[in-house]
């Protein structure tokens, strides 16, 4: 999603507090992006889908985050290409593991650390994943991600938010 830094144009529009509270990029690894946030503080790793079904009709993405102060520490998200019908189920498939996630609309996500903790491990195993369901109109959802990358970014989002308390 956030691949590059922002133009040198938009910076200089921009007033010094919003400069000063953009996200620091830690690095990108092959599609997979890694980021610090110091305003929440919060750091994460970041990729959009490297497929869909589909018309999108929102930006999805998957990213694994880290909220120091909160002790929150790798929790999987991830924002749909198309709002999920109510009650439909949402499932995560990384190689040949399925995770059932929680949600509603375009939201996904573990449903507790222990799932978070076996999503990662997936993660840095298996060459792709995806997120399926079925849209408010009845279509299928189908959001492929490349996992190439994507160990790396994680292990910068965690390294950027380890020394913060």
């Amino acid at each position: 999603m956030r691949r590059a830094l922002f133009p040198v144009s938009i910076l200089l529009a921009l007033p010094a507090a919003a400069i000063a509270a953009a996200p620091t990029a830690l690095g990108v690894f092959e599609g997979w992006g890694a980021f610090r946030d110091p305003a929440t503080p919060r750091c994460y790793a970041i990729a959009a889908p490297s497929a869909t079904i589909g018309r999108p009709e929102a930006k999805g993405y998957a990213s694994i985050g880290y909220w120091p102060k909160s002790g929150i520490r790798g929790q999987f998200y991830v924002r749909l290409s198309r709002p999920r019908r109510d009650g439909a189920e949402l499932r995560l498939t990384i190689g040949s593991r399925r995770f059932i996630l929680t949600g509603n609309g375009v939201h996904g996500w573990a449903s507790d650390a222990r799932m978070d903790a076996g999503i990662i491990a997936a993660m840095r195993a298996a060459p792709s994943m995806s997120v399926e369901s079925t849209s408010t109109t009845g279509r299928a959802i189908a959001d492929t991600y490349k996992l190439r990358g994507a160990a790396t970014a994680i292990d910068a989002a965690a390294l950027g938010c380890a020394r913060i308390r």
